[in-house]
């Protein structure tokens, strides 16, 4: 038997709240030490699952973060602009497109 996809959501008590209310599995005003913890245990699992994390904790250092981010696979990690100020949130996929296509391929520029 499958086990179902889980979401499974770490951040800001106000960021993930709504994550909450579609059914997330959710972790509010989770530290670097609680997403350690949440993926060990998904590892530990077998779970499928679909990680997000605000942006401060996907760039915080982690043994579990690194290992599942670069082994991809059954959990899958992303991550979510901080709350407080998600204007001045560029994903880290930004420098991989400019570095390949020209500071001009992302943001706008014209």
């Amino acid at each position: 038997m499958d086990a179902q996809a889980r979401l499974v959501v770490l951040g800001s008590a106000g960021l993930v709240e709504g994550f909450g209310l579609i059914g997330a599995e959710v972790h509010p005003d989770a530290t670097p030490e609680t997403v350690e913890q949440v993926l060990a245990e998904l590892h530990a699992q077998g779970a499928e699952a679909l990680v997000l994390l605000e942006a401060g904790l996907a760039h915080a250092p982690g043994a579990w973060l690194n290992r599942l981010r670069n082994e991809g696979g059954r959990i899958v990690v992303s991550e979510l602009p901080p709350l407080a100020s998600p204007h001045d949130y560029a994903p880290a996929v930004d420098e991989v497109v400019r570095a390949v296509l020209g500071e001009g391929a992302v943001g706008g520029e014209e």
